[in-house]
């Protein structure tokens, strides 16, 4: 739980406007929300993609993080507005169960040695068989453990909590170089993504399944599926905006002084933070003009950007008279 700060007096909080977001309905969670699905193995994230686009006869639905077709697990949908948060699902951390083979003559202790070794800033060049250009790059490998070992067929499982962008086929290769022997990546699976993990997951037949049953007017099981992009967005550095101000900033508009009564203590100018309503709305996401620890000792002037907007306009009324 980050530390936060308050400014100004206490907000006035409508009660004729905006929602709790976990109290939502089908149709507002179908416009901006994100489901997790279990990919299987076979078709790209492209084409599951494509497949609940037309199960959910949605127009704008895009997903967060390619699998390549013989991996598995958690692939982030991301429906109507939610595609704006693309970005920032691609650029959250990683966590895989792959499963090497390696010589049945290489002791397992040797293996956790060379584990143990990738902790930290590793060079993470992309394989040839990536579309991503190749160029030399680091990615910080967090955690790397060995889960299982099976000696007679030199399979091991193994966990890996990572950096986005991390190619782990490229970190297989490089256990076998520092093994001295080849290292085949067999299976791979994503754990989780963000703060989105195995609880979760979904199954495209549930998906298919809740789909029919929302359709025939029991829209409980989809309601189950979708999360409201603010479940992603919890636990980042955030600024709460006072409702009188929300209207603008989702016209646009930069937030200035007057329109906080919270922030996250430890934003530095430049950072990006995501904007809250009193209610725990995500209103989008904005770059910082200043830093968290001057806007306590301003009156006025401009405390972020809005970059990214996610609450629809006419949330919040443009004229404000104070009255809830």
């Amino acid at each position: 739980m980050l530390d936060s700060i308050s400014v100004g007096g206490p907000p006035v909080i409508s009660t004729k406007h905006g929602c709790d977001p976990y109290g939502r309905g089908l149709d507002d969670l179908r416009r901006s929300g994100m489901i997790l699905v279990d990919k299987p193995q076979g078709p790209s994230s492209h084409q599951l993609a494509a497949w609940a686009r037309d199960i959910l006869k949605l127009n704008r639905l895009g997903h967060g993080g390619t699998l390549d077709p013989f991996a598995t697990g958690a692939l982030t949908l991301l429906l109507g507005n939610a595609t704006r948060l693309t970005e920032f699902v691609l650029s959250s951390d990683k966590t895989y169960i792959a499963v090497l083979r390696i010589d049945r003559s290489v002791d397992p202790r040797k293996l956790v040695s060379v584990l143990d070794s990738l902790k930290g800033e590793v060079y993470n060049v992309p394989p040839k068989e990536s579309a991503v250009k190749i160029r030399v790059r680091t990615r910080l490998i967090s955690d790397i453990a060995l889960i299982e070992s099976e000696a007679e067929s030199g399979s091991h499982a193994i966990s890996v909590t990572c950096q986005a962008g991390t190619y782990i086929r490229t970190l297989a290769r490089d256990i076998g170089l520092l093994l001295g022997c080849e290292c085949k990546l067999e299976e791979l699976h994503r754990d989780s993504t963000g703060v989105f993990g195995q609880r979760n997951l979904c199954t495209m037949h549930q998906l298919r399944d809740a789909s029919l049953l929302a359709e025939q007017g029991d829209d409980s099981a989809m309601k189950k599926l979708i999360a409201p992009v603010e479940a992603f967005l919890s636990g980042k550095q955030g600024v709460w905006v006072r409702d009188s101000a929300i209207a603008s900033v989702c016209h646009g508009a930069p937030l200035a002084v007057p329109g906080v009564f919270k922030l996250n203590t430890g934003i530095k100018s430049g950072d990006k933070v995501v904007l809250w309503s009193a209610k725990g709305e995500a209103i989008g996401i904005g770059e910082m003009s200043i830093g968290g620890d001057e806007v306590s000792g301003k009156t006025s002037g401009e405390v972020l950007r809005p970059k990214v907007v996610l609450m629809d306009k006419g949330t919040y009324p443009g004229s404000w008279t104070g009255r809830t």
